[in-house]
């Protein structure tokens, strides 16, 4: 069993171990701020290799997108004005408070980002070099955004959407409260890929020429694709766990998970879903 799978099928411990413990930026970067917020370029210690950048939030939402560059340019936003909270107290005005507590750190290509304010709702735009790979956590109140990025993703969003537009590489994706979409341009040839929600739709499109082996499981949804999936009639998978030699009980449990290929087959892609469709389209 590979890494994948054994991390795969836990949909809930999507909600453990997501926050960075961050010290203050310890690299040549430029930073700025605003009443709309904080920003900060960081320069990659080898701008001629992939980046690898970690975000994580309690609460807020993330926005990445790649482009043609060599910095890695964080922007980080505090909301405001929410209707429960007054505009004025005894004739005093509010005074809005943006200060986001931005914090990027720098070394041997990897960038970590997070901010220090949990309590108020902070929103990261980040760009980053095409080629970067991500790891992006969200628990809640905010969506994940990923736009024209080639590298490997790993996403993972407890109370709100994933959506990764345009990207290439692969993807390890969960949405645990929200819709997952997710559409590649590209996908690379050898990496297994898995995709999962508790309580939303899975939308996925591929391009035509996807070769994969697919694991599909959903419990409470349909399943629809435009590809020609060739499903596999083979007898289902049985775990035994057997500890009755110390007082335990003897359990046999079979796999839910049905199996095909695309194209033949290629790496293998996991796809599931509790209680959503899972939808599997081939791109133009």
């Amino acid at each position: 069993m590979n890494k994948l799978t054994r991390k795969f099928p836990v949909l809930i411990a999507a909600a453990a171990g997501l926050a960075f413990a961050l010290a203050a930026p310890a690299v040549s970067a430029q930073s700025s701020a605003s009443s709309s917020g904080d920003r900060i370029s960081v320069t990659l210690d080898d701008p001629s290799r992939p980046a690898l950048v970690k975000a994580s939030m309690v609460n807020g939402g993330i926005t990445v997108k790649g482009y043609d560059g060599k910095e890695v340019i964080v922007e980080a936003r505090a909301r405001g004005g929410e209707p429960d909270r007054p505009s004025s107290s005894g004739g005093l005005k509010r005074l809005n408070i943006f200060r986001t507590g931005l914090a990027v750190e720098e070394e041997n290509n990897e960038v970590r980002i997070n901010t220090d304010s949990h309590a108020r709702t902070i929103d990261l735009m980040i760009t980053v070099p095409a080629h970067a790979s991500l790891k992006l956590r969200v628990v809640n109140d905010g969506d994940i955004v990923v736009n024209d990025v080639n590298g490997e993703l790993d996403v993972d969003n407890v109370n709100g959407a994933v959506t990764l537009k345009n990207i290439s590489g692969s993807a390890v994706a969960h949405a645990l409260n929200g819709k997952l979409v997710a559409t590649f341009a590209r996908v690379s040839g050898d990496k297994p890929m898995a995709f999962s929600s508790l309580n939303g739709d899975i939308d996925l499109t591929f391009p035509a020429s996807l070769k994969a082996n697919l694991s599909i499981r959903s419990d409470r949804g349909d399943v629809f694709s435009d590809f020609d999936v060739q499903m596999q009639a083979t007898a289902p998978q049985q775990t035994v766990e057997d500890s009755r030699g110390h007082g335990g009980k003897y359990r046999v449990k079979i796999d839910r998970s049905v199996h095909g290929t695309i194209n033949g087959g290629g790496p293998e892609i996991q796809i599931t879903n509790f209680q959503g469709a899972i939808y599997i389209r081939k791109g133009s």
